[in-house]
């Protein structure tokens, strides 16, 4: 027979007559330690749905889905995969789109849909073929954080005239008939149509 050893003994007695190290949740709530990296919370009104997170997503818990007939980005976040690593608040291009929080022991459930999150972004769509270029919260971003330079670029001035509401005059939005031409280059279009337009008038 082996006995304990006095070591054993000493850490049994000690652990007998302390207080337990591991929380009483969900008796009392768990108050986290500084830096805790909880569930990551997203803030509507900053986020801009330009798809940085869920390239740095290692467990891809965050998908992108473009609805072209609705003119919308479906955002979902499985937190059921999520690893809490943090790779999303660091990468966010905006620095306040999401936030990592103190929640996490509170997220769990005993059905694995309520884990996942939803979010909508309205989509700015090619005038002539229809592709995605971005969505608008990302393009007014962009917009915003170039400043004047932004006016180098014939789809910022586009931008400008729909928040100007000038873009139902004929002189600033031209409907593509047949095919891309110069005149066209006022309208909202992908690179590869805005090239199309430019290289018609050579």
């Amino acid at each position: 027979m082996i006995y304990p050893k006095i070591r054993e003994i000493r850490e049994a007695l000690i652990s007998l007559f302390t207080k337990a190290y591991t929380t009483s949740f969900p008796a009392k709530p768990h108050i986290p330690y500084q830096h805790y990296r909880g569930k990551p919370v997203v803030f509507d009104e900053h986020c801009v749905g330009c798809e940085t997170c869920a390239n740095v997503c290692p467990s891809h818990a965050i998908t992108f889905t473009d609805d072209i007939e609705k003119g919308i980005r479906i955002i979902e976040r499985n937190y059921g995969l999520c690893l809490f690593c943090g790779q999303c608040q660091e990468h966010c291009i905006t620095q306040q789109g999401v936030r990592l929080s103190d929640q996490i022991y509170d997220m769990a459930t005993f059905d694995r849909k309520n884990l996942i999150e939803r979010q909508e972004k309205e989509l700015l769509l090619c005038k002539s073929c229809g592709k995605v270029i971005t969505t608008r919260d990302h393009f007014r971003y962009l917009h915003e954080k170039l400043g004047p330079s932004a006016y180098a670029s014939i789809l910022n001035l586009n931008l400008l005239n729909e928040r100007l509401k000038l873009a139902d005059r004929e002189s600033v939005s031209i409907e593509v008939v047949d095919e891309l031409k110069r005149k066209d280059m006022f309208n909202v279009l992908c690179p590869d149509c805005l090239r199309k337009s430019l290289l018609k008038s050579l």
